[in-house]
């Protein structure tokens, strides 16, 4: 992998023109682009998820997760030089082959391009997809490997989506409106309200009066995601499946992600918790990445003591989060990717998501038809209650195996 980042790190940058006027930009340094990158995420014009934010992109490349992968910043000019569209990407080997993700892999619920403006976007699809291999072949990629795409973002169509196999999940999420209050009560029915209020009471008598905090510092950050860390390696260790936030590489990426962005503004990632207000315990946690209108969350935790457990410390929460981010002025939140009773039960909206294979060179042909049959598959099978039923006992089986 190494070698392969020095062998494309030799050119800062490449171009190429396709089809519909665009010119392909390629850049391998962040530095080179950042402002270009900022000015397009802060115009009301455009179009875009928090996980393509500079700052989210320059959080976890910095942390190193993808070590060895070479980064490239996709730019797409129109005929009048209007740079139209931002991709985040990394390439690395997959056997002989140059593949490139979107920077993020599964750590982000979407890989959605940085569309300018909604114009931008309504670009018809062949024309975004002949770009892309123009833009491939100058930067000796071989295959695009676009996971969760969103088919509409904002309400807007996403031209990458198009011609793209169904998603093995989907998303969930709701809008927000300006009165807090009206949006607690359309997200949450009066029968829920009235058993968290009860759940609360209950809670209060047990431990005293309970708080909800959103990190305001990189030291209170810290300290919830510390109490995160914990909650989520005993739920790790009571399924018996290995904490994939014991990676140190993860835990600087979101350190660096939960501190305040360019010129002290909004945090990459935002996080909040549930704490009790005498003794300071964290009952439960919330992360989420986020811009000015969306809050997209990527992690939820809550202390596994039993005795709490009957309080849903975590419920709780979320009803808090979700007048927060109402009152705080932010149109939408998701509850991202994967099904679970919480999404179904809280959100009205269903986040469909399509996985796109863009083959660049003759040699990627059989890997993208691999790709799409894997898909196939996947899809099958997280949406077939039998099926998979079937996996996880499978999963179950072998992790019980691996144990003995």
């Amino acid at each position: 992998m190494v070698a392969l980042a020095e062998e494309l790190g030799q050119t800062a940058r490449a171009a190429a023109r396709g089809r519909g006027g665009l010119t392909a930009e390629v850049f391998s340094d962040l530095v080179a682009v950042e402002g270009l990158w900022r000015e397009l995420e802060t115009d009301p014009a455009v179009l875009m998820t928090p996980y393509q934010r500079f700052d989210w992109v320059a959080a976890f490349l910095g942390a190193g997760i993808d070590a060895g992968e070479a980064a490239r910043i996709l730019v797409l000019r129109d005929a009048l030089g209007r740079a139209r569209v931002l991709i985040p990407l990394t390439v690395g080997r997959r056997g002989p082959l140059r593949v490139a993700r979107v920077i993020g892999d599964r750590h982000a619920n979407f890989h959605m391009p940085l569309f300018a403006s909604r114009e931008a976007a309504a670009m018809p699809a062949e024309d975004l997809t002949a770009a892309l291999v123009e833009a491939g072949r100058a930067a000796g990629i071989d295959v695009f490997m676009f996971r969760n795409q969103p088919r509409f973002w904002d309400g807007t169509p996403n031209p990458l989506a198009g011609g793209g196999l169904p998603a093995p999940s989907d998303a969930y999420g709701m809008l927000l409106g300006p009165d807090a209050e009206a949006t607690l009560r359309r997200v949450f029915s009066g029968d829920t309200r009235k058993k968290l209020r009860a759940k609360e009471r209950k809670l209060v008598e047990f431990l005293g009066s309970v708080e909800h905090r959103v990190a305001g510092t990189p030291e209170a950050a810290a300290e919830i995601q510390a109490a995160f860390y914990a909650q989520k390696a005993a739920r790790f260790a009571d399924l018996g499946v290995a904490d994939p936030y014991a990676d140190e590489a993860i835990r600087r990426f979101v350190a660096a992600a939960t501190a305040p962005g360019a010129a002290g503004g909004t945090p990459a990632i935002e996080v909040h918790a549930l704490v009790a207000s005498e003794s300071g315990r964290i009952l439960a946690t919330f992360g989420g990445a986020v811009d000015g209108a969306r809050f997209c969350g990527m992690w939820t935790s809550f202390d596994t003591d039993p005795e709490l457990g009957r309080f849903s410390p975590g419920e709780i929460l979320l009803h808090r989060l979700v007048g927060d981010q109402a009152a705080r002025g932010r149109r939408a939140l998701d509850l991202g990717v994967g099904e679970a009773g919480y999404k179904a039960k809280t959100c009205d909206e269903t986040i469909e998501l399509v996985e796109q294979t863009v083959p660049v060179s003759p040699a990627s042909h059989a890997l993208a038809l691999a790709s799409r049959l894997a898909v196939r598959l996947k899809h099958r099978i997280k949406r077939s209650p039998r099926l998979w039923a079937a996996a996880r006992s499978l999963r179950r089986l072998r992790r019980s195996v691996a144990g003995a």
